[in-house]
């Protein structure tokens, strides 16, 4: 996907590194086929290149990215809340050919044709689902959660997620109990303590700390089922 610039690339990096996120420029909430609902935020303008988001594990469609880049870039940025998550009805026992069939209608009901699409860790999968289902036209897949249960992947794991892994392996009904017993504030002391450096020094940014953790308790408003 190319979209126009007129700046330099220096002045858009220097955006990215001085505000990493800002609030929406639009909410809103789409009826799907079934009847459930789908809510989205967005950024940019509302005539831009369109950029689906799959944003991260536990957050909403209030963390976007690229603040005041988008806008330069002329893309229109839409982010999602995931069924069970902000404002979107659950729909349990989901899938991620079901969750690309939403965003097929979203695309739809919004305009937005097949939108770039951009899956930020655990949002990843939900992407590549886009992307095999012919949703996307463009994917990118930024700091993708890998398949942390492949044996492989066993040695690098800190020991509280390795161990998360393991008892989801060997009792997946208590690990459900375990999610479903989680908060917003669970969340942030997980990403917080199993963080490396680099990511700390995002996280930690007064202004995307704020940003993430608005993020955080809109994915929670109706618990932690989704």
């Amino acid at each position: 996907m190319k979209v126009g610039c007129e700046l330099p690339c220096s002045t858009v990096m220097m955006s990215i590194m001085t505000v990493y996120a800002d609030r929406p420029a639009r909410l809103g909430e789409s009826r799907l086929s079934d009847g459930r609902l789908l809510g989205w935020a967005e950024w940019g303008p509302s005539d831009g290149v369109p950029v689906l988001l799959c944003p991260g594990a536990a957050t909403s469609r209030w963390l976007g990215f690229g603040a005041g880049v988008v806008e330069v870039l002329g893309a229109r940025l839409v982010s999602v809340d995931r069924p069970g998550l902000g404002v979107s009805t659950p729909a349990p026992g989901r899938g991620f050919s079901d969750f690309a069939g939403d965003m097929r209608q979203l695309c739809a009901m919004r305009g937005l044709g097949r939108p770039a699409v951009v899956g930020n860790s655990q949002g990843a999968p939900f992407a590549l689902a886009c992307a095999a289902e012919g949703v996307a036209s463009a994917l990118a897949v930024v700091s993708g959660a890998d398949e942390v249960a492949a044996p492989e992947c066993a040695a690098v794991l800190e020991p509280e997620l390795r161990g998360l892994v393991e008892r989801t392996a060997r009792d997946p009904a208590g690990a459900e109990a375990f999610f479903v017993g989680f908060t917003a504030e669970a969340m942030w002391g997980m990403v917080m303590a199993q963080s490396p450096e680099c990511d700390l020094a995002v996280y930690q940014d007064p202004d995307f700390a704020a940003a993430y953790r608005k993020a955080l308790d809109e994915a929670f408003v109706q618990g932690a089922g989704g």
